[in-house]
């Protein structure tokens, strides 16, 4: 009889496979290179398979037993992983309708030389990003896409570590700019789900809550639907309105005790150069679950981006988000971040980019996490870019269970190849 753990990672894998052999199109994941070599010809555009090979000393893999067969160890337990990432891009172009689409498969194999046991925990992850761009020159335009994502880092930040997602998004969005363009108007709809599976087969020290417990994950399946609006209006060459109005609902399959949440926010604010180097958005407003829980707050972005050189490009800023979270209902975010790229003599990019996080949920509890990522990637050819970085991942909160108190160090050395 086939396990539900293994039915699941069966499924994921088959919807990766059947969505990137699709000759349709995406917006590039975020920070994604530009393929090297010549690709295949595909009508207009070119199709460009890609391969990873990393590897990442990870010091967070997950809960094992001491020595193999001993005591569960209290902390998370390090080893030595191999990516092995096959996958392709493609683009299209077309004023009539664009196709892009990045996807890749991506066996995360433990070689269990740090702990013993852990290459038990090897397993399928992968991302594939879909869309299609119906007149994009024209007053009205409309984008529909879909995102696939199996990872073991999961959305649902309520819930600790040793867990697999397999989170799945099909979105919609139109553009309308009339009178020449000055006035945008994009109203967007979107409904994403959630399913998680424990990446080990026990429950950390310590655990007393099933949002800790990797075991219980399932219980907070969920779907997500939302809709909005933005708008913006140039009233200045280089400055606009913004308006962003939207409603959300979450609902979970499998929790009875999590309370359904239906967020409406409205936000306003300004969007400009502030200099031709400084670029600012300020916006703020208020989100309210209308809910059987309730609760609400100030809601407020505000980003500068400066651009210190021909080469060189900082970005930072404050976020204050309300969104709905598994077993507490609602949780608010003051996230505090930075990021800096650099492009030093056409060959090697540095990046580098770090994040605090204050979560404070409904009910009580209080997490605070810390991350950082830097490194450079260097294009050795055409087709061929090698990368080395370093990232961590720091998190403390108000509950004890080890699954939610961890610190979390990766360096991890990789060669892309594109065709």
């Amino acid at each position: 009889m086939t396990q539900p753990g293994t039915f699941r990672l069966a499924l994921g894998a088959l919807a990766l496979v059947a969505l990137l052999p699709l000759t349709a199109a995406a917006q590039s994941f975020a920070g994604g290179r530009a393929p090297g070599g010549n690709g295949l010809k595909v009508g207009n555009g070119r199709l460009h398979p890609t391969l990873d090979l990393e590897t990442r000393l990870d010091s967070g893999v997950g809960y094992f037993r001491q020595a193999g067969t001993g005591p569960l160890s209290p902390d998370l337990s390090g080893e030595l992983a191999l990516h092995i990432r096959p996958g392709l891009m493609l683009d299209v172009p077309s004023p009539k309708l664009a196709i892009a689409l990045r996807g890749n498969l991506d066996y995360v194999a433990y070689t269990g030389l740090l702990t013993a046991g852990s290459s038990a925990a090897s397993h399928l992850e992968g991302a594939a990003d879909l869309a299609l761009r119906f007149n994009q020159e024209s007053t009205l335009s409309v984008e529909v896409g879909d995102e696939l994502t199996r990872s073991d880092r999961t959305r649902t930040v309520a819930l600790g570590a040793g867990i697999l997602s397999l989170y799945n998004e099909a979105r919609a969005r139109a553009q309308w700019k009339p009178g020449g363009g000055a006035l945008e108007v994009t109203p967007a709809l979107s409904y994403a789900m959630e399913f998680f599976e424990p990446l080990g087969g026990m429950a950390p020290v310590g655990c007393t809550a099933t949002e800790c417990d990797p075991l219980a994950a399932s219980q907070f399946n969920y779907g997500n639907l939302r809709a909005g609006v933005e708008g913006r209006w140039r009233f200045l060459p280089k400055t606009a309105v913004i308006v962003d109005t939207g409603v959300g609902y979450r609902g979970y399959f499998n929790d009875t005790t999590t309370p359904s949440a239906l967020l409406l926010h409205a936000m306003a604010g300004v969007a400009g150069l502030v200099s031709p180097r400084i670029t600012l958005t300020a916006k703020a407003g208020w989100s309210q679950n209308l809910g059987a829980s309730g609760g609400g707050t100030v809601v407020a972005q505000a980003e500068g981006t400066y651009l210190w050189g021909p080469s060189l490009t900082v970005k930072g800023g404050y976020l204050r988000a309300f969104e709905p979270v598994a077993s507490y209902g609602t949780f608010r975010d003051d996230r505090v971040y930075a990021e800096a790229r650099s492009l030093m003599g056409g060959r090697l990019a540095l990046h580098a980019s770090s994040a605090l996080d204050f979560l404070s949920f409904a009910g009580g509890r209080s997490d605070t996490l810390v991350t950082l990522d830097l490194g450079p990637d260097y294009q050795l050819r055409p087709w061929l870019v090698g990368s080395v970085g370093y990232t961590l991942g720091t998190r403390s909160s108000s509950l004890g269970a080890a699954g939610l108190n961890y610190t979390r160090h990766e360096g991890y050395a990789r060669m892309s190849v594109s065709y």
